[in-house]
């Protein structure tokens, strides 16, 4: 994969549109570059297996999604699968068949994942283990004009600068502040500037969160 400096901010997915009708992507960023750096290379992985973990609605199954076209085999929602059936998984994959040599990414939505199972405990212990962080304020303002251009929103010059500094800093709250915002701009009928995006923080927060600098 290429140095951060030169990595592209977003990356495409080959699937269906979203509302808006553009390609749902993947927001490359503080919170998840080194996540997509992995990904690339599982060649790398301990046991040819890695775990990813991430707060609710960072991306972690439209990286799985990404993941599974580069020929990664995935298991989304890996921590509600018996431990059992994910142990023999995880051995069919090291012992041969028609699995054998073919990376596996697990993806857990418990933080911590707590693994009941000794044995299925200590193999994925010793597995590449990758989280997704919190989003800083370069990449919250990505993702705000992500979140827009899926929803079909087109925001007002200025609305990162304005609303990153106002906006709680995690992947879930930024998605409800976007939807806010175009949920208002509907219901009034006029555009997605400063009044509408005020009026969506102090619905989430309070009168006082709109007016903070």
């Amino acid at each position: 994969m290429p140095p951060a400096s030169d990595s592209p901010s977003q990356i495409a997915l080959p699937l269906v549109p979203g509302r808006g009708g553009a390609p749902r992507r993947i927001v490359i960023g503080n919170a998840n570059a080194h996540v997509v750096e992995a990904l690339s290379d599982p060649s790398r992985w301990p046991y040819g297996t890695a775990v990813l973990t991430g707060p609710e609605r960072s991306g972690k199954s439209l990286l799985g999604e990404w993941a599974a076209a580069r020929g990664i085999a995935v298991i989304d929602g890996a921590d509600r699968w018996d431990e059992d059936a994910l142990f023999h998984r995880w051995n069919a994959g090291q012992e041969g068949g028609s699995r054998a040599g073919e990376p596996l990414l697990l993806i857990a939505d418990r933080q911590p994942w707590d693994i009941a199972l000794p044995d299925l405990a200590s193999r994925l212990g010793g597995s590449l283990q990758l989280q997704i962080g919190a989003p800083d304020d370069a990449m919250a303002a990505q993702l705000i004009e992500a979140m827009a251009e899926q929803r079909g929103l087109t925001l007002a010059e200025g609305a990162a600068d304005y609303l990153v500094p106002r906006a709680e800093r995690s992947f879930a709250a930024l998605e409800r502040l976007v939807a806010t915002i175009d949920r208002i701009s509907l219901e009034r009928q006029v555009p997605a500037t400063m009044s509408v995006w005020r009026a969506a923080l102090e619905a989430m927060h309070g009168p006082e969160q709109g007016r903070l600098i």
